[in-house]
């Protein structure tokens, strides 16, 4: 990964693409997070991994290993995660 300048002057970082990237997903039920991710992903394989439960159980976070092709591929999963209604958090 390069830094560079993004158009407001701060840095940012220049991807090198292919490249792997994890998705952190948060919502409240795993079996439906999983569907949503696999869907969201399609057609790249991702692995999917638990990361962890809150205190009480209520929500998990599992993050989501895929090599994504471009900065459009990569952009566009992030866009479909958010867009689904399982998905209360995409980092």
């Amino acid at each position: 990964m390069i830094i560079g300048n993004n158009k407001n002057g701060q840095e940012r970082p220049d991807i090198e693409y292919p490249c792997d990237w994890v998705y952190k997903v948060i919502g409240e039920d795993c079996t439906l997070l999983k569907d949503a991710i696999e869907e969201c992903c399609a057609p790249a394989e991702v692995t999917i991994t638990h990361s962890h439960a809150s205190s009480k159980g209520k929500y998990h976070s599992l993050n989501a290993e895929l090599v994504v092709q471009d900065e459009e591929q990569r952009l566009q999963i992030y866009n479909n995660l958010k867009a689904s209604p399982v998905i209360k958090i995409v980092l």
